[in-house]
């Protein structure tokens, strides 16, 4: 049966799901970016092909389609895969704006919402399926994430049965080896009110140039990394001396954070004001990972996303928020 999708219905399916497939291949690639690139190049293959789609299991359609471009772009990459000592070794890896997980799926919205329920995002876990061969990462989000059936799994990447299954084995394997402490439950949350009271105390030690404050809030393990840079920072040895240059005499200019969260992850937004500017400009991104009460990881991105965060280019010279506000926001 062909032609049952109309100009305007193909249109609203596509815009109902838009935001949950953006997710999906955000996660595919781990990049904010190529994931925009992946839906677009999705929207297109679906249009071309909207006449011979019989209309059963539009979700399903769409998945499937916006899995194999993933597959495809990452083919096309060349990318190598990492051994994932941190995060640093993921150079095309950035951040996802919470404001947008919380579109993936209207609270009305089913299967959708259970889903995106479902889902994680954290970082970590983005780093260390990335060192899934493409089809085995697919397999497991199709599987694990979005619980898609064995064998609706298997006919998305025209596999058979038995071999989606073996490829998942696989990856659930090398979940459990990398990250043994996280893999009986990776289901993602909102940041609890200490991650939030820490986020604000963190802003706070920054805008206040305070680096034995800062310091004070980190654990003595804490390492620090910067995609796409390959630097890798470890223990308060090596971080300390950033942030007293950072907030020294000698420093870039003045700080001004605004509390964010990404990946389900608090984050700040900083913004700088140097010397020879008259506001502060969009700097960088700070995504925390908190344990035991302190920060124990600190995930470090340029300004590049500040758009996709709803957050503007440059602040004026008025007063901070105070940190007992944003904890409670």
């Amino acid at each position: 049966m062909t032609g049952l999708i109309t100009d305007s219905i193909f249109s609203d399916l596509f815009d109902r799901h838009r935001r949950e497939l953006h997710v999906h291949c955000y996660r595919m690639l781990a990049s904010y970016d190529q994931a925009e690139d992946a839906v677009q190049d999705a929207f297109l293959r679906a249009w071309r092909s909207r006449e011979t789609f019989d209309g059963d299991h539009p979700r399903a359609w769409l998945y499937r389609i916006a899995t194999n471009v993933c597959l495809d772009m990452t083919r096309r990459s060349g990318r190598q895969v990492p051994t994932v000592n941190s995060i640093a070794e993921i150079p095309w890896l950035q951040p996802y704006p919470d404001r947008l997980l919380n579109e993936a799926a209207p609270p009305d919205a089913e299967p959708e919402a259970v889903a995106v329920a479902r889902e994680t995002i954290e970082l970590a876990y983005l780093a260390v399926i990335q060192l899934l061969p493409a089809r085995q990462r697919a397999v497991l989000l199709l599987r694990d994430v979005q619980g898609w059936p064995a064998v609706e799994t298997a006919q998305m990447l025209d596999m058979s049965v038995a071999a989606a299954n073996s490829a998942l084995q696989r990856a659930r394997a090398t979940l459990r080896e990398q990250l043994p402490e996280r893999s009986a439950d990776w289901a993602s949350t909102e940041p609890t009110l200490e991650e939030r009271e820490l986020l604000a105390k963190f802003i706070d030690t920054h805008q206040r140039e305070d680096a034995g404050g800062a310091i004070a809030l980190m654990r003595d393990d804490i390492r620090i990394t910067m995609p796409p840079h390959p630097w890798c920072f470890n223990g308060i040895a090596e971080v300390g001396p950033m942030l007293v240059a950072a907030f020294g005499p000698d420093r870039p200019g003045d700080w001004r954070l605004l509390p964010t969260m990404a990946n389900r992850m608090p984050t700040a937004a900083s913004y700088l004001r140097a010397p020879s500017h008259a506001e502060f400009r969009a700097f960088k991104f700070d995504v925390i990972r908190v344990a035991g009460g302190k920060v124990a990881e600190v995930t470090t991105f340029g300004p590049e996303l500040f758009p996709a965060f709803g957050l503007p280019p440059t602040l004026d010279d008025s007063p901070a928020p105070s940190p007992t506000r944003l904890a409670m926001d």
